[in-house]
């Protein structure tokens, strides 16, 4: 039925939600998950406070993750992914521009898909490759084939931070999802490494996505928490089989 596949090791990994941020608040979410609320922000520490104020929840959740997840490595390529990105910002430019209200260079800079990638590389001073992607309902499992590329090209490791956001209220009629915010980053390495090893499996399918359900990253993330044998969804017209020790 699985006609293609990649695996990995996961050597450190981060999760950040509001209301559910430690290992243990992780462990019981994954057992009896419940709605996330939509406020509240990560302290982003490690980040220097005058690049620290340009973040959005979006941002600070992803680099929250990202730096307790990569440590004190360095020179390490990242794979950044949200299937929203910013789009509060974005809106909130269009509206600037249809009351013909001056738009904020910072704003607009934060606005793109891979502001928060290259915020958290100047920050470091880390001058390694760096990818974001959107890639619809499906987006994490088309990061994982790209950090697996980097893995394949011989790079030693490869961190995937994945984060998403409500949508704002104007796209409420066209969400197929319930958004809630969160993150989590995996700092991968090839599967015949040290760590979890994990594989992701596909196949083409006809069928339409279900509606409705969690974001596609909260699933995965909740497989992973709770240390699930297998998770098998469809998004983007693929079967997608999760499974550990593949």
């Amino acid at each position: 039925m699985y006609r293609a596949g990649v695996s990995f090791s996961i050597i450190g990994h981060a999760a950040w939600a509001p209301g559910v941020a430690s290992a243990e608040d992780w462990a019981a979410w994954a057992t009896a998950p419940a709605p996330i609320p939509a406020q509240g922000e990560p302290g982003v520490r490690a980040m220097p406070p005058m690049l620290r104020r340009r973040l959005g929840q979006l941002g600070k959740m992803a680099l929250e993750v990202a730096y307790t997840a990569l440590g004190e490595r360095a020179a390490v390529p990242t794979v950044f992914c949200s299937r929203h990105g910013e789009t509060a910002r974005a809106i909130a430019l269009l509206d600037d521009l249809a009351g013909n209200v001056p738009l904020s260079p910072t704003a607009f800079g934060m606005s793109v898909h891979n502001a928060n990638a290259g915020l958290f590389s100047i920050a470091r001073g880390d001058r390694a490759n760096h990818i974001a992607l959107a890639a619809g309902s499906s987006t994490l499992e088309h990061a994982v084939i790209e950090a697996c590329g980097l893995l394949a090209d011989g790079e030693p490791a490869v961190l995937l931070v994945a984060a998403d956001c409500p949508l704002p209220d104007v796209f409420a009629p066209f969400a197929d999802r319930a958004e809630q915010p969160h993150a989590f980053a995996w700092l991968m390495t090839a599967a015949d490494g040290a760590g979890e090893r994990l594989a992701l499996e596909w196949a083409a399918t006809s069928a339409e996505e279900e509606h409705g359900g969690p974001p596609g990253t909260l699933e995965v993330l909740r497989f992973h928490a709770a240390g699930a044998p297998v998770l098998e969804r469809v998004a983007g017209r693929r079967r997608w089989r999760w499974s550990r020790g593949g």
